[in-house]
């Protein structure tokens, strides 16, 4: 049978999750955060330096672990959608889902027919998920539409009862931006929409996810009631890490650092 989506399976079971994000187009280094005990990977092909043949040797270094491979789409457009699950990603994290008609179009790519309208050709999909990829596919991938604007906003009840919909994600620094709010910086405003999309979320039993500016913001969201907290990604980890490590040794205090990662 194919294999299952962990990430669904322990959202079931009630845990939350931690997610790693990769930006750095390296087969190593996803290697080793997808090695560090993290539910699930997310591949980012919206802001990471990542095209699709990094994508393919980074899912493989994926696999070599427990971690669930996800993928940040560029955008909503079908083909690429299909091609990115067709390499062997189990979620697809798809950002600006403005409207219902953009969500709609996202799910229909997910799923094969009758549910969508995903075109046959599961490729590396049939190595990863199994033989019988294809009969259960449905029922693994996950779908995560980014709620990030104002227009997602307005338009969030619409969004959210779009049928074969996972889940949301979250990104507070678009959304920030969108407010009229610099990204970052405290705000109730930012605050109060990021609680709204939680709650209707949950109405509908959503899957929720979120991207956070570290440790300790992941931590908030967590006890926030988020089903998956990504804190922060490789390319802040490793930039803070250093920093900290040369600001130790230059006598500087570079221990309030966090990453935002640029998402």
């Amino acid at each position: 049978m194919m294999k299952k989506n962990q990430i669904l399976q322990k959202y079931a079971e009630g845990k939350t999750l931690v997610n790693g994000w990769i930006s750095i187009p390296s087969s190593y280094a996803a290697e080793v955060m997808a090695h560090t005990g993290v539910d699930s990977v997310t591949v980012d092909m919206q802001h990471g330096m990542i095209g699709f043949a990094d994508l393919m040797h980074i899912l493989q270094a994926v696999s070599s672990s427990t971690a669930t491979p996800l993928v940040r789409v560029p955008s909503s457009e079908p083909s690429m959608i299909m091609k990115t699950l067709d390499a062997g990603s189990y979620g697809i994290i798809c950002p600006s889902v403005d409207d219902p008609k953009i969500c709609k179009t996202v799910v229909d790519a997910c799923r094969y027919p009758p549910l969508g309208n995903r075109s046959f050709g599961p490729s590396r999909g049939l190595t990863y998920g199994g033989a019988d990829y294809v009969k259960y596919a449905n029922d693994e991938i996950m779908i995560l539409a980014m709620i990030e604007s104002q227009q997602a906003l307005d338009n969030l009840d619409e969004i959210l009862d779009t049928p074969g919909l996972t889940g949301i994600y979250i990104g507070p620094n678009d959304l920030a931006f969108s407010l009229g709010v610099i990204p970052g910086s405290a705000s109730d405003k930012v605050e109060t929409a990021i609680s709204h999309i939680l709650s209707e979320a949950k109405k509908r039993n959503l899957f929720t996810g979120i991207f956070c500016s570290g440790l300790e913001n992941a931590q908030y969201r967590k006890e926030q009631g988020f089903n998956l907290v990504t804190p922060g990604n490789d390319a802040g980890a490793l930039r803070n890490a250093y920093q900290t490590f040369v600001g130790k040794l230059n006598d500087e205090d570079k221990s309030e650092i966090e990453s935002t990662g640029g998402y």
